[in-house]
C-alpha cells in the first residue's frame, strides 16, 4: 500500500480547509502519497473533491473519514454563553450545538462508488462489514490509533494498515473515546514510543505521524519500523494548502506554544495557544461534534476578519520548524534531509 512509494511521505488529511485536491496531487507527483480530508464535508462535496483530485493526478490517493460516536451528555450551557459573546463581536449567530454523524454512511458510499484506493478512518474503527465492503471493492483500509489497545481493535476489524499517532500531532487526537477528565482525552504516547509498542503487537504496516516536519523525523520513524511518515503541519504553509491567511501568519510568526483544547470542537485537539485556548480550555466540555457545530460559524467569521485569537490554529508541537513554498519543494527538502540523516547512521557500522 505505502511500501512502494518513491519517497515514503504522506500528506495527512487536514479537515476544515488546509487539505485541497491541489495539495494531494502535488505531493503524489513528488513521489509521496496524499489523503483527502472527508471530515466536515457533505457527501457531494467529497465526491467533487475526489473527482478533482483524480483529474489532477494519475497516481493513487486516499480519503479519510471520521467515525461517528454517540451524542454527548455534557452540559454545554456555560460554553454556549461564552461563545455567544464572541459571536456578537463578529456579528454572527452561534451554530446549533447538535449531534450529527458527519454524513458517514453517505460518504462511505461515495468512496465505494469512486473506488478510492485507500480509505482511512479517524475517531474509531469502521465496522467489520464496512471493511469487508471496502475490501471487496478493491480498497485498502487504514485506521488511526493513539494507544496499543486501539491498535488491537483496528486489527480485529480487518484493517490493512495502522496510522500510529503520537501526542505531538497537531489538530484532533484520533482517540476512539474521549475521557473528559484527561487533558488529552486518554493516554498520551510519543510517536516513537507508540510505534515500538504497536509494532510489538502486530505485523501490519505502520504509518507514523505526530510532530514530523523534518526529513530527519522521517528517517527516525522509518528506522523505528514505520513504512511511511504522515505529515500535516509540514504542509500547512504549502502554496497548494487551503490554510487561512491568519493561520499562516501565526505559524510563520512562531512564538506561540501549543496545547490540547476542547474549546473549538469538544474533542482534544492541539492548537497554537490564543485567547480562546487560554481562557476557554479549562471549562470546555467533552461534546463532539456539538461544540464543533456551535463554534463553526464564529470561527469562520474570525478567519474572514483575520482574527487569530478566535480561530482554531491547529498545529503540531514542532510547527516552528516547518517551511513554506510549493509542496513539491517541501517534499524535495524532506527527502534531502532524510538522506542526510541516513548517512549519519553509517557510524553505527
Amino acid at each position: 500500500m505505502f511500501e512502494d512509494l518513491r519517497f515514503p511521505v504522506i500528506a495527512a488529511p487536514m479537515a476544515g480547509g488546509p487539505t485541497t485536491p491541489e495539495l494531494v496531487a502535488a505531493v503524489t507527483a513528488a513521489g509521496g502519497f496524499g489523503f483527502l480530508a472527508g471530515g466536515y464535508l457533505s457527501a457531494d462535496a467529497l465526491s467533487d473533491r475526489i473527482v478533482k483530485t483524480a483529474e489532477l493526478t494519475g497516481e493513487p490517493f486516499g480519503v479519510n473519514l471520521f467515525v461517528p460516536g454517540g451524542a454527548a451528555g455534557a452540559d454545554l450551557g456555560a460554553h454556549i454563553e461564552r461563545w455567544r459573546a464572541e459571536a456578537e463581536r463578529h456579528g454572527v449567530e452561534p451554530g446549533e450545538p447538535r449531534w450529527d454523524d458527519d454524513a458517514y454512511a453517505a460518504k462511505l458510499e461515495v468512496v465505494l462508488e469512486r473506488k478510492v484506493p485507500v480509505v482511512s478512518f479517524t475517531f474509531g474503527t469502521p465496522s467489520p462489514e464496512d471493511v469487508e465492503r471496502l475490501h471487496a471493492n478493491g480498497s485498502k483500509v487504514a485506521v488511526t490509533v493513539t494507544d496499543p489497545g486501539e491498535a488491537d481493535q483496528a486489527v480485529a476489524v480487518g484493517a490493512d494498515a495502522l496510522v500510529v499517532q503520537g501526542f505531538e500531532a497537531g489538530a484532533h487526537r484520533g482517540i476512539f473515546a474521549d475521557e473528559p477528565g484527561s487533558e488529552g482525552g486518554g493516554a498520551q504516547y510519543g510517536v516513537l514510543s507508540l510505534l515500538r509498542l504497536v509494532s510489538a503487537r502486530t505485523a501490519l504496516p505502520l504509518v507514523a505521524t505526530g510532530g514530523l516536519v523534518h526529513g530527519a523525523d522521517v528517517a527516525a520513524v522509518l528506522a523505528a519500523g514505520a513504512v511511511a511518515a504522515q505529515l500535516g503541519t509540514a504542509f500547512l504553509r504549502a502554496d497548494e494548502a487551503g490554510t487561512q491567511p491568519a493561520h499562516r501568519r501565526a505559524l510563520a510568526d512562531g512564538g506561540r506554544p501549543t496545547a490540547f483544547t476542547r474549546a473549538f470542537s469538544g474533542r482534544p485537539a492541539r492548537s497554537l495557544v490564543n485567547r480562546v485556548v487560554a481562557d476557554f480550555t479549562a471549562t470546555a466540555p467533552s461534546a463532539y461534534p456539538e461544540v464543533n457545530n456551535l463554534t463553526k460559524p464564529i470561527r469562520a467569521a474570525a478567519g474572514k476578519a483575520g482574527d487569530p485569537e478566535i480561530m482554531s490554529l491547529y498545529a503540531g508541537q514542532t510547527y516552528e520548524l516547518a517551511g513554506s513554498g510549493p509542496a513539491a519543494s517541501i517534499v524535495e527538502r524532506l527527502e534531502a534531509e532524510a538522506r542526510e540523516a541516513a548517512t549519519r547512521l553509517s557510524r553505527l557500522r
